[in-house]
């Protein structure tokens, strides 16, 4: 995909291959189409290809194809309610069109992603969490599962986060996708809790075959209890995702995270390698912290500036 972004070349990109070879040209916009064929997330192809596009010479639209709501990777649900917020902090906007949902292991899914070029990202400072004000989801069916599955994983979820934050009214809507804008059977949920800094985080999980509806509910609120405990003012499952637009913002950015994922220190590592900005990564100062496992990741970024604008 990034190849055909770029009219680059690409040598040893096959199964099995240990070594690729890649030489890009020059990042261009327009219509471009990516399939996975299979559940392959569509998620994890928008994260590969949005750093690309935003220094594209003219406005992109991608239509991505494969799983939307898949193991492994991103639901677009997070991708659309806590990712597109937060990393448009950078200064650039995108539209994200989820035409068809699709679910493990038959695929279908197709997003629709519409984004313009800029001509440099602004850094980002992510490190005052603020106080939860709001929690909201959505538990969802697809194809031929009973609605009261999405109910139990609502019920179940509500329960949980209840045992532990009392004050706030947690709203989870159940609801059945439709017909029209699902491919295959499938069942989810993904909770977000909003804080007064804008600070978003998010527990999710996907139904399986012999795991039941309130399990599943419980698998949620849990992830979503955990990367609250942690003092960090973004979840385990984005820190990872902003550390290449910090590499390529101007200036110097910040977030506070809880411990810090393998995931963020390969991402760390090749930022490092392919940019050359510079990472730091320290234990967080602040009092409140100081019981709690929380760091601050700190990027100078490169500056990188779109040659076509």
């Amino acid at each position: 995909m990034i190849r055909d972004l770029c009219d680059g070349q690409l040598e040893g990109a096959e199964i099995g291959s240990t070594e690729i070879m890649f030489t890009p040209e020059k990042i261009k916009g327009g219509i471009h189409t990516a399939d996975t064929k299979t559940a392959g997330s569509v998620c994890l192809l928008m994260q590969v290809s949005m750093p690309c596009v935003l220094f594209a010479a003219s406005p992109s639209e991608l239509h991505l194809k494969g799983g939307t709501n898949a193991e492994m990777a991103p639901q677009i649900d997070y991708t659309a309610m806590v990712f597109k917020p937060i990393v448009e902090k950078f200064g650039f906007t995108f539209n994200c069109d989820i035409k068809m949902r699709g679910y493990y292991p038959k695929g279908g899914g197709e997003v629709i992603v519409r984004m313009s070029p800029v001509k440099q990202l602004n850094p980002i400072n992510l490190t005052d969490r603020g106080s939860v004000t709001k929690i909201y989801g959505r538990a969802f069916v697809a194809g031929v599962l009973p609605f009261k599955v999405a109910k139990d994983m609502a019920a179940a979820a509500v329960r949980c986060i209840r045992k532990e934050i009392r004050d706030l009214y947690v709203n989870i809507q159940p609801v059945q996708e439709p017909k029209d804008q699902a491919f295959g059977n499938g069942n989810g949920i993904i909770i977000i809790a909003e804080t007064s800094t804008g600070c978003l985080f998010a527990g999710s999980s996907l139904g399986k075959r012999g795991v039941n509806a309130d399990r599943v509910g419980i698998e949620a609120a849990e992830m979503l209890l955990s990367n609250l405990r942690h003092g960090g003012a973004v979840d385990e499952y984005l820190q990872d995702q902003l550390i290449i637009f910090m590499a390529l913002a101007s200036g110097i950015s910040k977030i506070k995270t809880g411990p810090v994922t393998l995931h963020t220190q390969t991402a760390i590592h090749f930022a490092e390698q392919l940019a050359k900005a510079k990472f730091t990564v320290k234990k967080s100062e602040d009092e409140e912290d100081a019981s709690k496992d929380t760091y601050i990741i700190e990027c100078q970024g490169i500056g990188m500036t779109n040659p076509n604008l």
